[in-house]
């Protein structure tokens, strides 16, 4: 029942975002990342997304992806992928979602991008096995109800010495279960982190941004809802990584 719950919101946050955010300034979903006020270079017109960019940057400069077939399952609105392009310079970028309110999003939004943009489901990725260099999974998978069944799709469709560059949060026995299951797939860890230190500090430095556009999109009766969504100061969420109730980890696996 508590999965519905909460694929519902999703959908219908999605489908509200989209009806709403007439000028497509909501293109990442992260809650950032930020490591004592440090900086990467960004153009200014990325500013305003800085802390969720530094999250992207920080997942995707965890191996060397130049020149390699990347995919992101999960892409939400696209953010992320088109910072990795602009960036990074991959060779390939894919992105998936189950929104197609998203996915039609993406490809008006990237349109004049190298990236292919496609509705598809987590747990059923209609690729190829042994396709992809890279598969990137930001802050998505807590979504899934059967998150055995999406790494074992992510684990087919890496290419023999593919990397799995992973990130998100979850309780102590969500975390514990995502080990387990990495393991029995026999994938290799080359990095392990916990970063939610930074992700509190990237929440706190971008709170009032967040703030601000949560007043300019929504009508009163959703703002409370908003800000839980994007975990603002105070909100339940931001207090679920402030007393530990929630870790924010991020994984490098090798295929």
């Amino acid at each position: 029942m508590k999965e519905k719950v909460k694929n519902i919101f999703f959908k219908f946050w999605y489908w509200y975002l989209s009806s709403i955010d007439k000028n497509a300034e909501v293109t990442f979903m992260n809650y950032g990342y930020s490591k004592d006020n440090h900086n990467i270079e960004l153009k200014e017109t990325d500013e305003n997304n800085r802390y969720s960019i530094q999250l992207y940057h920080l997942i995707a400069t965890g191996v060397d992806i130049k020149g390699k077939n990347i995919l992101e399952v999960g892409c939400g609105r696209g953010g992320g992928l088109s910072y990795i392009n602009r960036y990074l310079s991959p060779d390939l970028l894919t992105g998936v979602d189950l929104s197609k309110k998203a996915i039609n999003f993406c490809n008006k939004k990237y349109s004049s991008e190298r990236i292919k943009f496609l509705q598809a489901n987590a747990q059923k990725l209609n690729f190829q096995n042994d396709s992809f260099d890279v598969v990137i999974n930001v802050e998505s998978s807590h979504r899934y109800s059967q998150i055995d069944i999406f790494l074992d799709e992510v684990y087919r469709v890496l290419k023999p010495d593919g990397f799995f560059l992973f990130a998100d949060f979850g309780d102590n026995n969500e975390i514990e279960r995502l080990n387990t299951q990495f393991w029995k797939l026999n994938f290799q860890l080359i990095k392990f982190e916990n970063i939610t230190n930074n992700v509190i500090e990237a929440l706190k430095l971008s709170t009032q941004g967040r703030e601000e556009l949560i007043r300019k999109l929504l009508p009163k009766l959703l703002q409370n809802l908003g800000r839980n969504f994007a975990a603002t100061i105070g909100s339940g969420t931001y207090n679920s990584f402030l007393t530990g109730h929630y870790e924010y980890v991020l994984y490098v696996l090798k295929k």
